[in-house]
């Protein structure tokens, strides 16, 4: 790769890494070829992007964004490939359910609106973090629950009342 190929590459990663606020780190290497296209499918299908990038030039396009990645390129090592998305949870149960088969995906690190996760430990936790639309549908619900309950209350009063004249 020559320096304007590396400069390019750089620079596309950076506009990737601006355009989310979601990113996972993986190592998929050992993967098969049929394997790997079934990861790429599953991906797929759940709006996931997925690039094997050099560690070098991630780390690179990491410190030339705008984004505070903390530690998270100390895990740049190995073979890795980039998760983006655009729900927070989605690459990480992906993640876990290609873990139900194979022994990879390992999950290296993740970057999700500001917080950064180092190591696979982590996994469950993001698998199970909420999406916006999660929490929003949950704070509507617990919005409505009471004034359910009022109305209920007042439907029931009105009827007792009619039920009485």
């Amino acid at each position: 790769m020559t320096r304007e190929e590396k400069s390019i590459a750089i620079e596309d990663l950076t506009a990737q890494l601006a355009g989310t606020n979601i990113i996972y780190v993986s190592d998929i290497s050992g993967l098969n070829a049929e394997t790997t296209s079934n990861l790429r499918r599953a991906c797929f299908k759940a709006g996931i992007k997925i690039e094997v990038v050099k560690n070098t030039l991630l780390a690179k396009a990491m410190e030339a964004s705008d984004n505070d990645y903390g530690d998270l390129p100390s895990v740049l090592t190995g073979n890795s490939a980039i998760f983006i998305a655009d729900v927070a949870n989605a690459p990480g149960k992906i993640i876990k359910d290609f873990r139900k088969k194979n022994a990879k995906p390992i999950l290296k690190g993740a970057y999700i609106n500001a917080e950064v996760y180092i190591g696979d430990d982590q996994l469950d936790a993001l698998a199970t973090i909420k999406s916006k639309e999660e929490l929003i549908g949950e704070i509507i619900g617990l919005l409505q629950s009471p004034a359910q309950r009022v109305i209920s209350a007042l439907q029931n009063q009105f009827a007792k009342e009619e039920e009485v004249a």
